[in-house]
């Protein structure tokens, strides 16, 4: 998933680095859909702090369709897409060019292992490297665990996720919807 052209803020990067380890692969191969409702999405990151808590991400079919559409739009940048299943594993390998700001892109290789029953639990283990640097960081490595809990919460719509501790709530699908209009 690009990033937006102007310099992301940190709540942005994290996500988009959340949806890319879970949509990334989606443009290749078709990844099996998320059960409808409340997931809590726990990452844990090098570099990161520690014990930021997990974000609940409410989902629908429509709002798992826009993660994938929304990769799609990016496999033309990437020159490197192999991707395998066997079973419930899933292995990713990927390069792309990722624009950063206006005159400068990033090579990003991604390799990545996706396990588990995308109906009520799965893990990613990704591992990102950048060149050059993106916003100072060469590689990164991430773990996902997402599990279903259930229906979303009362006066939750699809694309909204809470974010742990005082991050605050915002809707993922509005955002995208946002970025992808801002794109010439």
């Amino acid at each position: 998933m690009a990033f937006p052209r102007s310099t992301p803020g940190p709540q942005f990067l994290l996500v988009s680095l959340i949806i890319m380890g879970l949509g990334a692969p989606a443009h290749a191969l078709d990844m099996p859909k998320r059960k409808s409702g409340l997931w809590e999405i726990t990452t844990s990151m090098e570099g990161m702090p520690k014990g930021m808590g997990p974000i609940q991400h409410c989902i629908d079919q429509n709002s798992d369709n826009l993660m994938q559409q929304s990769a799609e739009k990016f496999k033309q940048q990437c020159s490197t897409n192999d991707i395998k299943q066997q079973g419930d594993r899933i292995t990713v390998h990927s390069v792309c060019k990722m624009e950063t700001t206006k005159n400068t892109t990033t090579t990003t290789t991604m390799n990545a292992v996706f396990t588990g029953a995308f109906d009520s639990a799965y893990r990613g283990d990704i591992q990102t490297r950048f060149n050059p640097p993106l916003h100072g960081m060469a590689e990164s490595k991430m773990a996902i665990t997402a599990k279903w809990l259930g229906a979303c919460k009362p006066g939750q719509k699809p694309g909204d996720i809470v974010m742990p501790v005082k991050a605050g709530n915002f809707n993922l699908d509005d955002a995208m919807k946002k970025h992808n209009a801002q794109k010439p």
